[in-house]
């Protein structure tokens, strides 16, 4: 490769810099304007919905306490607000594809071309990781979690949960499984950065086992069912995230290779 070409084609990877302060500041609110719209079009199409989308919510818990049995509200504005606030975050996790695009489109032309063919890949793995933790959390979890609580209640203890303290228990878990399942993309940006290394991150295998399940601990119910439900699919993910880190590192190898042939 000559030096008009080399310079060619670092002029083609080098991010551009006549944007000034201002204009990113324009650029931002703008992009941060269309994620906002986004998640306001959402939910104006759900809100309609919004004692369905909770009744929906709270049928593992139905389904495993007594015949009889029954939630109840102890604010008078938990009926309303319950199932709005819901909605909300569900807008919210809905539109969090356009809202990763629209963070894309905001950083993409400040990238290496190298730098663009990992994080638009990343964006979309996180998103699909995010929705993977909260349907496991809630088809999987939640179905053990409150069949093992309603059983172990004491005797002559009538179940009664109020909706707003339901609400906040599963998106705690929504929010606690969703961040969890997102272990391979941080590894793979730890390793990306030069953080660290795949080798160096099985060395502390051991390390992340007890990690992981403290983790559980703090972000879970305190029961080991829940914890344990967490902490096993995190060590999963781990080993999963040093694979895929092994491969890019492997694939940098050989453009380096490539690069000192040339």
């Amino acid at each position: 490769m000559n030096s008009s070409e080399y310079s060619q084609q670092a002029k083609q990877s080098e991010p551009t810099k006549s944007a000034t302060l201002f204009d990113h500041l324009l650029e931002l609110r703008t992009r941060l304007l269309h994620a906002v719209l986004g998640i306001l079009i959402i939910f104006c199409c759900l809100v309609y919905f919004a004692q369905d989308i909770y009744q929906y919510l709270a049928q593992p818990l139905l389904e495993t306490m007594p015949a009889g049995s029954q939630m109840i509200a102890t604010d008078v504005a938990s009926p309303f607000f319950a199932p709005f606030k819901l909605t909300i975050v569900l807008s919210v996790f809905l539109a969090m594809p356009y809202i990763l695009y629209q963070l894309w489109s905001f950083i993409a032309p400040g990238l290496y071309q190298n730098e663009k063919k990992l994080i638009a890949p990343l964006m979309l793995g996180s998103t699909v990781l995010f929705y993977s933790g909260i349907a496991f959390a809630y088809f999987i979890v939640f179905p053990v979690v409150f069949a093992f609580f309603t059983s172990v209640a004491p005797e002559g203890v009538v179940i009664a949960t109020d909706i707003s303290s339901y609400l906040d228990f599963v998106l705690k878990l929504f929010f606690a499984f969703g961040a969890a399942f997102e272990i391979p993309i941080a590894i793979i940006l730890l390793c990306w950065t030069g953080v660290t290394t795949p080798n160096s991150l099985r060395q502390k295998r051991p390390y992340v086992v007890v990690g992981a399940f403290v983790l559980g601990m703090l972000l879970t119910p305190p029961d080991i069912i829940s914890q344990s439900m967490l902490a096993i699919p995190m060590l999963i993910l781990f080993e999963v995230g040093i694979i895929i880190a092994s491969f890019y590192y492997k694939e940098n190898d050989e453009e380096e290779e490539m690069n000192h042939e040339e």
